[in-house]
């Protein structure tokens, strides 16, 4: 199975200068809690809900002046949307992240994945094996 089938298109990006209470409203509408950022038509960085809170409000940004650059995690992992769900897994399980970027061949940002979407093909996949054992015995 491809990511591409599992993955949430639309992912919204944001530019490295949206203010925190932006990106906190942003998040709000659309019930996420992950957010791309964006230069120049590539991607520089991420930013987490948990961001918001720890290096932001926690480390004492002003919410009036503080930026998305300024509290980013700028090493993006990705993938394309053609690789396979289970090397998709492997390497989110070897980069300890719960989301991963997913981009076309032209490198351009198509769509976010996460553990909680794999979780549900694994566990069919898993669901699916059991049943072959359980009717070939």
């Amino acid at each position: 199975m491809r990511i591409r089938e599992i993955m949430t298109a639309n992912v919204e990006c944001v530019s490295p200068d949206t203010g925190i209470t932006e990106l906190a409203n942003k998040m709000k509408v659309l019930d996420v809690g992950f957010l791309a950022i964006c230069e120049n038509d590539r991607l520089a960085g991420t930013v987490t809900d948990r961001d918001i809170v720890i290096r932001g409000i926690a480390g004492g940004c002003d919410l009036n002046t503080c930026k998305a650059h300024d509290i980013m995690t700028p090493e993006v992992f990705w993938c394309y949307e053609d690789d396979d769900v289970k090397d998709v897994a492997r390497k989110m399980r070897d980069k300890e992240v719960r989301r991963m970027l997913i981009l076309n061949q032209r490198k351009r940002l198509v769509g976010v994945v996460s553990i909680g979407d794999i979780s549900k093909v694994e566990e069919k996949e898993s669901g699916k094996i059991l049943r072959d054992i359980t009717q070939a015995a």
